[in-house]
């Protein structure tokens, strides 16, 4: 037989643990001592309660799995029960709170034992210092005492590093690969590997990839497991320091992807293929586990509807009979005061008694003395009543005080129910990615290859060219990103300007147009007032004449056509038109505009221009008109 022990926490998870019907065909709560609640859950809460209530225990419970060897025979309940008090007699546990479960897993019969360290007398946890020492002792005098052998693996010595921890034990259960499988595999690709390159496409080939992480060298498998590459290479002669010097010249640890990009890398190709495998999987067993679950379910529900139906029964029966004791108090008190009144009355004197007892006063006294015991019976019923409904009081606060626990822990059934079952659904997961795994290696003793994923098609599988590679295209990304960008604000500014350009010509045309007609009133006002006079320098209005022609060739130089001019009325842009007050010839537009308003007040109501007078003429040209004349 083999034991395996533990000093633990979490009681909720190791009840739910061993109550879990799937992984286990059959399951049996044959014990349960030193608690109030009759489950595991609530044994287990209980013990965690007192641990931290009294100590301060982190590991409150201490459990144990006996294993025994199918070829010697299954173990009697007798047997088990004996080697279990030889254990608490061992480890100092004999009289704490306990609790037995039987497993039947893949027909082999097995016992669980888990024990509470609590001394709740004492109020401290009972240590246990040797304690796989005293197992040890305890089952070679059990083997010895019934007669059985150990197995091999109870001999002292021996290769540790074959042992299989529990994070070891968890990779064979979800992968299907053994921890001699792995070392076997690896192994091999190590000894016919003559270099570093050799070998890690080997391993690729087997579906690992080389990462580091607290360690150089780290294997990552297309499971996500991790493993130390110096512990899966099953040959004595080889060292650590000989794997890195061998490594280290083509892989450096700081060209390796981490852990965790390694995990990334072939979790993408891991749900892809579990996903494809997953569609295709047969719905039976799980809609056989689900209708199990139902009916177990159905069974606890029924129970907490009839808990529930009970409650409502019990607290009627307990109103109708405080209600039954009430009316009964009362009744008794009336029919007492019925009584005495009817004795009084039957008592009371006529005649010439009644004439003497109120003449002497007789009959007074004894009416108050009437009053007085009435009032005394009255209020012995008043403490009566008090003192019942106090009882009652407390009686429903008792029972609904029952009540509240049973439903707290109908409630704490249906949760551990529920634990059970998304632990049942993990287990039946766990073991269907198993099987389905198992069936993918396609009978190899090794994982699929990597390859479709860390390598295009015709080239090797380099892991950290991988993660460069993808490094390389997240800074090309960036680079792009940041191209963009600046393209984007290049284009934005060429927009500005562009739009600034159709703006600087539209107040162009627009100066163009206002100053045409400006300078048109401008000749007309003083072209008339030369012809009038007769021209200047006495040409006979000749040199007005010749100064109109010049501003008119002036004017057609400068004036644009109508056809263009309308295209800047309505520009193409979505530009908005500035007002006439921000353009560049806002001045001049207002000064044409005053000569205008000047020119027309110079003229007549009938719009005729007045003529000055020659006199005035004459003094507005003043003495240098030949000077002005030459200059022209």
């Amino acid at each position: 037989m083999i034991p395996k022990a533990s000093q633990r926490a979490g009681g909720q998870d190791l009840a739910t643990h061993l109550l879990n019907a799937h992984d286990n065909e059959y399951v049996e709560l044959a014990e349960l001592r030193g608690a109030v609640a009759d489950d595991l859950h609530g044994a287990f809460a209980e013990w965690e309660a007192i641990a931290h209530s009294l100590t301060k225990c982190r590991n409150y419970l201490y459990s144990l799995s006996v294993n025994p060897d199918l070829g010697q025979g299954q173990l009697s309940r007798d047997q088990y029960r004996d080697y279990a008090a030889r254990v608490e007699e061992a480890l100092g546990l004999t009289g704490q709170p306990r609790a037995l479960v039987f497993h039947i897993k893949e027909g082999r019969e097995h016992c669980h034992i888990v024990w509470s360290r609590i001394d709740a007398q004492a109020g401290k946890a009972i240590h246990q210092p040797f304690d796989h020492d005293k197992l040890m002792m305890v089952t070679r005098e059990f083997a010895r005492d019934h007669g059985l052998t150990l197995p091999a693996g109870y001999e002292r010595g021996g290769d540790d590093r074959k042992k299989k921890s529990l994070y070891e034990t968890q990779q064979e259960r979800n992968s299907g690969l053994t921890k001699e499988e792995r070392m076997a595999a690896v192994t091999e690709a190590w000894k016919r590997s003559d270099t570093p390159r050799a070998f890690v496409r080997a391993l690729e080939e087997m579906g690992y990839v080389l990462a580091t992480g607290s360690r150089p060298y780290v294997l990552v498998d297309l499971y996500g497991n991790m493993n130390a590459l110096p512990k899966l290479i099953d040959d004595r002669s080889i060292r650590t320091k000989d794997i890195r010097a061998f490594l280290e010249r083509d892989f450096p640890p700081e060209t390796l992807p981490t852990v965790d990009e390694a995990k990334a890398l072939v979790a993408s190709h891991r749900q892809a293929r579990e996903d494809f495998v997953k569609s295709g999987r047969d719905a039976k067993k799980l809609d056989l586990l689900k209708a199990a679950q139902a009916a177990r379910r159905e069974k606890v529900e029924a129970a907490q509807s009839t808990m529930l139906a009970r409650h409502r029964q019990e607290v009627g029966a307990l109103s109708q009979e405080h209600l039954a004791a009430r009316r009964q108090l009362r009744t008794r008190y009336l029919d007492e005061a019925k009584r005495v009144k009817e004795a009084r009355a039957a008592a009371k004197p006529t005649g010439l008694a009644a004439f003497l007892g109120r003449v002497t006063g007789v009959s007074f006294v004894i009416s108050k003395l009437h009053k007085h015991r009435d009032a005394q019976r009255y209020a012995a019923f008043q403490v009566e009543k008090a003192a019942l409904a106090e009882k009652q009081l407390e009686a429903r606060r008792v029972q609904e005080h029952r009540h509240t626990l049973q439903a707290i822990d109908a409630a704490r059934e249906v949760r551990a129910l529920e634990q059970i079952e998304a632990r049942e659904l993990k287990s039946y997961e766990v073991a269907q990615r198993k099987q389905e795994r198992i069936q993918q290696r396609q009978g190899h003793h090794h994982m699929p290859s990597l390859n479709l994923v860390l390598k295009p098609k015709g080239r090797s599988a380099v892991p950290h060219k991988a993660k460069d590679r993808y490094r390389a295209r997240d800074r090309q990304r960036d680079h792009d990103r940041r191209d963009d960008r600046h393209q984007g604000q290049e284009n934005n500014g060429t927009a500005d300007r562009q739009a600034e350009d159709d703006r600087s010509d539209l107040r162009k045309a627009f100066g163009a147009a206002v100053k045409k007609p400006a300078e048109k009133a401008q000749d007309q006002q003083s072209g008339k007032g030369e012809s009038a006079r007769g021209g200047r320098g006495g040409d006979g209005g000749k040199g007005a004449v010749r100064r109109r022609q010049r501003t008119r060739r002036r004017d057609s130089e400068i004036a644009m056509p109508e056809d263009q001019v309308q295209v800047f009325e309505t520009p193409t842009l979505h530009v908005p038109e500035p007002h006439w007050t921000e353009l560049p010839l806002a001045n001049e537009f207002r000064e044409a505009a005053r000569d205008r308003d000047e020119a027309g007040g110079a003229r007549g109501s009938d719009g005729r221009r007045i003529k000055p007078s020659r006199s005035k003429r004459g003094s507005e040209r003043g003495d240098d008109d030949k000077d002005f004349e030459r200059e022209r």
